[in-house]
């Protein structure tokens, strides 16, 4: 764990200071390649760490400047990655003071990094870097700061043509690249300065001056539908010309948003009758040797299967289906590529949520709605790559109150999988609260303390390997005779027995036979989750006051005393089951009349359906969420939530069977959908 965090450390460096030697450049690439050989996530990171200081050390300074035109969303031909991330919170769920905490801080940052200030920044440290001591930093600041917008950009789009030019040159010269940028630096502070430079500068020159490296540009949002994710990744994606919305979310104009869906399949339209009079004259002579129709055929591959491009894999991104490969290529944002032909994931949406684990099941929901709207209109996912972050921040009469664990269980596993989580964001949410409620202070003329934004900008900024979660779906049927009701959760589903109300009649509607005593029959059919994956069917009734359906055991949440034994069905780290634990009511008889008590039974499954057998209604309550409450339940189902593309994918591959066969993809497991949640390492084994 500690050499993960070293090589955390060991990234910011490179990416902001200059006048590294190489020497520690080639210790600290040596120390990575090592730890090559290691299990992931250690290969995983030090691979990224190691790309990076790679790039770094042949061309200085292009780190920064890809950084800083990605985050700030510079424009840029040679570069136009753009990132940008979204601070998502409920005000339901934090309190104003945090929220005020949050705005303060970010509006204070914004201020300061206007679209001149990073280019001006970009512009210092490429020459600074290049140049090293030769460069006036002071001077060449002063000057930028005094040049007017247009010269300014023309300086900074030199500069960058200089930077990503020399970075893309497979054998890069540097005396080339150090030419171009000293012709940048004498334009701006004339040639005598630059004689001075490469005459080794002036000895009573102050030391340069640090460049800071600005945060990422981060947007502040309240949580007020499931559809509101969307509007902010559309709005990120449409051109600045374009930013009106419409309130019909279907009349928004998307031009140039959606992919052509013919582009998806790359097919060839055959004209041949397979009849030989058809032939045109001359096709059945055979080329002379030397000719080129001879040497085009002798590279033609015969007898080859066309590469189909199938349109359910484009509609899932790489960075959504689960576990990414490792991105090699130097330079570009994780989860880059072509998803379709011609049509580049130029923009990566970082969204961060503050709050608690009601918090995390609405993010699921729009998640989950976000995934089925691009199955019937793709326009995100070929263009965007969609990165999830959580902070936890729990209401302040929730911090001593029992619910405290109960609200942060994920987050509780999350610090459990990653020590590196559990000590830089873990920790956060108490110094939150403390500087929320800290009085305002009088002198206007203090700036403001960005200690949240740091941690907030570091951990979007090296929290790169995600932890995927299973987002589970219910069906909910209160009558019998009509479709169920549908919706999803993450971490929780609580089901309680609702009070019967008795008949005007006095006539009991308890069936004859019935037990009598708290609680309700309930009819329990599931399938029990084993190593071997093998289906076992198991049905039981009994008698019970309530259920429990949850995401995580509890040994993998708990973080104080010692740690039971894992159950020998599955692992502990598998977190893809649901633990239910169910309060069984166990009757007995003696002496002195009937008395009941009460049993907790535990087990493990992926797929459950509970039915009340005396007519006793049933409540649900998904992800602790008050709002997310139903009442008169007679039969709930609860299954993985399925890749809502799956069913495209079966369709489409029935229709590849031959001879009306169906193949043996339809007959496979639709893909379960899962949600990834960054963090630093990942889960540490």
């Amino acid at each position: 764990m500690c050499s993960l965090r070293a090589l955390g450390t060991q990234l910011l460096p490179p990416t902001q200071a200059t006048g590294i030697t190489e020497e520690l450049y080639r210790r600290t690439y040596t120390f990575c390649t090592r730890l090559l050989t290691l299990p992931a996530p250690y290969c995983t990171v030090a691979l990224d760490c190691a790309i990076r200081l790679k790039t770094e050390t042949a061309v200085p300074g292009t780190l920064y400047q890809r950084l800083v035109i990605a985050e700030q969303n510079l424009t840029s031909e040679l570069y136009p990655y753009q990132e940008r991330a979204f601070l998502f919170v409920d005000p339901e769920l934090v309190s104003p003071s945090v929220c005020s905490a949050l705005l303060l801080e970010l509006e204070a940052a914004q201020v300061q990094q206007t679209p001149e200030a990073c280019m001006r920044h970009v512009v210092t440290h490429a020459l600074q870097a290049a140049l090293g001591d030769a460069c006036h930093a002071g001077a060449l600041q002063r000057k930028l700061q005094a040049s007017p917008r247009q010269a300014l950009e023309r300086y900074f789009h030199a500069v960058v043509a200089a930077v990503e030019q020399m970075a893309s040159e497979p054998s890069p010269s540097r005396e080339g690249h150090l030419e171009r940028l000293e012709e940048i630096y004498c334009s701006l502070l004339g040639p005598a300065a630059a004689a001075r430079g490469r005459c080794g500068g002036d000895p009573l020159q102050s030391p340069q001056p640090n460049i800071p490296l600005p945060s990422p540009h981060i947007t502040f949002h309240l949580w007020t539908d499931e559809e509101q994710l969307w509007k902010e990744l559309v709005l990120f994606l449409r051109p600045r010309s374009q930013l009106c919305l419409s309130a019909d979310l279907e009349a928004l104009d998307l031009q140039g948003l959606w992919p052509d869906r013919e582009l998806a399949r790359v097919s060839m339209l055959s004209t041949d009758s397979g009849i030989e009079r058809d032939l045109p004259p001359g096709a059945d002579e055979l080329p002379l040797p030397g000719s080129p129709e001879m040497e085009r055929a002798r590279l033609q591959r015969k007898g080859g299967v066309k590469k189909r491009v199938r349109l359910p894999d484009v509609l899932m991104p790489a960075c959504w289906d689960g576990p990414p490969g490792l991105h090699r290529r130097t330079g570009r944002p994780s989860g880059d590529g072509e998803l379709l032909p011609g049509v580049s994931r130029l923009h990566t949406a970082r969204v961060l949520v503050l709050g608690d684990d009601r918090m995390l099941g609405r993010l699921a929901q729009a998640y989950h709605c976000l995934r089925k709207r691009e199955t019937q209109k793709c326009c995100l996912t070929p263009r965007l790559s969609l990165q999830l972050y959580y902070i936890p921040v729990l209401a302040p009469e929730k911090q001593a109150s029992c619910r405290h664990s109960e609200l942060r269980e994920l987050a509780t596993f999350l610090g459990r999988a990653d020590p590196w989580y559990e000590s830089t964001v873990n920790t956060l949410c108490p110094a939150i609260h403390k500087l929320a409620e800290m009085p305002p202070s009088l002198d206007t003329s203090r700036t403001v303390d960005p200690f949240i934004l740091d941690v907030i900008t570091y951990y979007l900024r090296m929290g790169t390997q995600p932890i995927y979660f299973q987002i589970y779906t219910v069906k909910i049927f209160r009558d019998l005779s009509q479709h169920p009701a549908e919706d999803i959760f993450l971490t929780e589903l609580k089901v309680k027995i609702q009070d019967t109300k008795p008949p005007k009649d006095g006539f009991s509607p308890r069936r004859r036979g019935a037990a009598e005593g708290p609680g309700a029959e309930l009819n329990i059919c599931y399938q029990k989750a084993l190593l071997s994956h093998r289906a076992q069917e198991v049905a039981v009734s009994l008698r019970a006051t309530g259920l429990v359906l949850k995401t995580f055991a509890a040994s993998d949440t708990e973080v104080s005393g010692p740690a039971p034994a894992p159950p020998p069905a599955v692992p502990v780290t598998d977190h893809t089951c649901l633990n239910v634990s169910v309060t069984e009511v166990i009757k007995s008889s003696n002496l002195a009349g009937r008395s009941f008590s009460m049993v907790t039974n535990t087990f493990r499954t992926a797929n459950i359906q509970i039915q009340s057998q005396d007519q006793r209604l049933l409540t649900l309550l998904l992800d602790k969420d008050g709002r997310r409450t139903f009442k008169d339940v007679v039969r709930f189902e609860v299954s993985p939530c399925p890749e809502p593309c799956s069913g495209a994918h079966k369709s489409e591959a029935s229709q590849l069977g031959s001879h009306g066969q169906e193949v043996e993809g339809t007959k496979a497991k639709p893909k379960p959908l899962l949600m990834p949640i960054n963090t630093f390492s990942g889960i540490v084994q």
